[in-house]
């Protein structure tokens, strides 16, 4: 059986969240959103290690609020950059050497099912690289800086990016030791490996697979979890729930 390690990067300004506190901690139906986008890897026998991405300005907190769940569920902490892949740069140093791939998955997308995560780490042991992506169905409009259409984009062949990206080690190992040669501006992991000459595979990912940006994103993943099956977890996912630990705080 191959060895997964899963990076979850949590160390962004959540500028478009508006809220007190950042996205990644937040409450979604009685955990922290990132409890609920990690619970998923943490219990299977494929994955070695799990990495949890934060800011040095968040990592006091962060130990003090959830220590009891780190500790349960054996997640190393790696320090956040200033970008994002000075993040995943930091947990790469971490992984261990016994690791073949390597998953990068969103700590803010916490809808992801047990079946997709089975499919693209499947994928990506069969061709190297692959990664969740739904296509496009809307019409797409081209707008400039004050909001009037400039064109119609065809959608044919457009798919959306989702995580988790999940790469050969060697591959990704490479490709981060070699980023300042490839450019800047890169969004995701899979562009900067495309940037690379890696192919990169798709596997059909969910619409409810989303990722967290504003706040009213949090009332759509709470809809869509009470929506999906709920499998009972196979071992400790947390000693207790947010609810306890928060004076039973709902939705803020």
């Amino acid at each position: 059986m191959s060895q997964f390690a899963v990076i979850f990067p949590a160390a962004g300004k959540s500028s478009r969240f508006r809220d007190k506190e950042k996205k990644p901690f937040t409450n979604l139906d009685g955990r922290a959103v990132w409890l609920r986008s990690v619970e998923l890897f943490i219990n299977r026998q494929d994955v070695a290690q799990c990495i949890i991405v934060i800011a040095p300005e968040d990592q006091d907190m962060f130990r003090r609020r959830f220590g009891a769940n780190l500790a349960f569920m054996s997640i190393q902490i790696a320090n956040g950059g200033a970008e994002r892949f000075e993040s995943v740069a930091n947990a790469l140093a971490l992984v261990k050497p016994e690791v073949e791939y390597i998953a990068v998955h969103d700590a803010v997308r916490p809808c992801l099912t047990e079946s997709l995560v089975n499919e693209v780490f499947s994928k990506a042991e069969k061709t190297g690289a692959a990664m969740l992506a739904v296509p496009i169905s809307d019409t797409i409009k081209r707008v400039d800086a004050n909001k009037q259409v400039q064109g119609t984009q065809p959608r044919q062949g457009l798919w959306l990016a989702q995580t988790p990206q999940v790469f050969r080690r060697d591959w990704l190992v490479e490709v981060y030791d070699n980023r300042t040669k490839l450019g800047a501006n890169f969004t995701d992991d899979a562009q900067l490996m495309e940037a690379a000459g890696y192919a990169i595979h798709i596997v059909e990912g969910a619409t409810t697979n989303i990722k967290i940006t504003t706040r009213q994103d949090i009332f759509l993943a709470d809809a869509i979890l009470k929506s999906l099956p709920k499998p009972k977890p196979t071992g400790s996912v947390h000693p207790f729930g947010e609810e306890e630990m928060w004076g039973g705080k709902g939705l803020k």
